[in-house]
């Protein structure tokens, strides 16, 4: 792989993120932005619920640069759309995209990239759920349950470690531990490209319709 040529990484700051950013830099992928997009006030990541801080922070310690967008649900093509064309305006020439299985997701990416000259990568596509998970863990990587679908996860774990344990209790409970519907997201604060381990404290609970959140800000 090129290493002249730029890429992006899309990032929510969780697991399947992370760990696509981290097989395409061992592939050789030149990952030089990380690209995050923000409710339409700017104060919480889409779906994840991070402040800007948080990531920001995230970027910091895998010593990339950071661009975001800020979107309602109603404009967050058109914003999407936009920022694509300012990382090729870049350079940029890879995004990458941590989705694994549902289609219908990675058919949206693959749209709205379309518009510009930049390919799409899945470093996990089709892969076997809980492999990625294993693999993630094996790897020393280290990550927070951030955000839970009340449906179907109790509050309690909340601000636990995501490991081995945890894949195997979510497991006993009929709970996909990959979280690819939807049942929770994490927050990654360690593991072998970051340069230090992020430092978060836990300031209460936010509820948006039947998720919960835990809000983390910066030690």
């Amino acid at each position: 792989m090129n290493r002249i040529i730029k890429a992006f990484c899309s990032w929510s700051g969780g697991k399947d993120s992370c760990l696509s950013l981290y097989r395409a830099l061992k592939k050789g992928i030149n990952i030089k932005y990380l690209f995050t997009m923000f409710k339409e006030d700017g104060l919480r990541s889409r779906g994840h619920g991070l402040r800007p801080e948080v990531i920001k922070k995230q970027a910091e310690l895998l010593e990339m640069n950071f661009i975001y967008g800020q979107a309602t649900w109603n404009d967050y093509e058109s914003i999407f759309k936009e920022k694509m064309l300012l990382l090729e305006s870049k350079g940029v020439k890879i995004g990458v995209f941590g989705d694994i299985d549902l289609e219908p997701h990675r058919k949206w990416v693959i749209d709205a990239c379309s518009h510009t000259n930049i390919e799409v990568y899945h470093p996990l596509w089709k892969e076997e759920r809980r492999h990625i998970i294993e693999e993630f863990v094996d790897l020393g990587f280290k990550s927070l349950i951030t955000t839970i679908n009340n449906n179907v996860m109790s509050k309690r774990y909340l601000g636990q470690v995501f490991d081995s344990k945890m894949i195997k209790e979510l497991e006993e409970l009929k709970i996909d531990p990959c979280g690819e519907n939807g049942e929770f997201h994490t927050v990654v604060i360690d593991g072998p490209i970051f340069k230090e381990s992020l430092k978060l404290e836990k300031k209460g609970i936010t509820d948006v319709q039947n998720y919960s959140m835990l809000d983390f800000i910066l030690k």
